[in-house]
């Protein structure tokens, strides 16, 4: 079965990101007045660095799994969308709404074209993958 090259890009986006937040957790210090990872996420409060490591560490099981066309993997990247992208709707309202508004469209974008490769990960299933 050949896996549709969206899921390959997908993946490699989301391998880049998590690379990117393990990075940016060790070497760089956030500005109180930027927008961090935890106020994207609705937790304004929670300490930055820890869940730049906790969401990269989420976003490389994702990968694993989406990657390999597992049946987790697709309803974990199907759920991550719909919370990632409610959670960005929900901001878009805020002083700054452009990293909320390009981020709920790239989530909207990903469980579009998730589910429409859903067959992808059936046959996986099915194959004993």
């Amino acid at each position: 079965m050949k896996k549709p090259i969206g899921v390959t890009l997908i993946s490699y986006f989301y391998l880049f990101g998590a690379v990117v937040l393990i990075l940016t957790a060790i070497f760089y210090e956030a500005d109180p007045h930027t927008i961090g990872i935890a106020e994207r996420f609705g937790l304004p409060h929670a300490p930055e660095r820890l869940l730049r490591v906790l969401v990269a560490l989420l976003s490389l099981v994702l990968v694993y799994g989406y990657i390999r066309l597992t049946n987790w993997g697709y309803w974990f990247m199907i759920a991550y969308s719909v919370i990632f992208g409610c959670i960005s709707a929900l901001h878009i309202s805020t002083s700054s709404p452009q990293p909320f508004l390009g981020n709920m469209i790239f989530s909207i974008v990903i469980l579009m074209y998730t589910l429409y490769v859903r067959n992808s990960f059936l046959q996986s299933f099915k194959q004993g993958r």
